[in-house]
């Protein structure tokens, strides 16, 4: 649980900057067995917190929407496309 705790103090560009660091060190081939699964095991819970934090941030996106005449008529949602 400590890791997950600190997972979720990382930004997103750290998360993704470990997460990039944990592929490549699984793609070496190196790590001993239980190293390769302890790091795919926080690779994956970098991976769903970068995923929650860009779900976030897309949420938070809006579309401008217009009336007939092209003028900003209020927002939208950002939809996904």
């Amino acid at each position: 649980m400590a890791d997950e705790a600190q997972i979720t103090d990382l930004s997103f560009e750290e998360a993704l900057r470990e997460l990039e660091r944990i592929v490549t060190r699984l793609e070496s081939g190196d790590a001993q067995l239980q190293e390769a699964i302890d790091l795919y095991e926080r690779g994956d819970q970098l991976r769903r917190q970068c995923a929650a934090r860009l779900d976030a941030a897309q949420a938070r996106i809006e579309a401008i929407r217009t009336d007939a005449q092209g003028r900003p008529a209020g927002t939208a949602p950002f939809a996904a496309g």
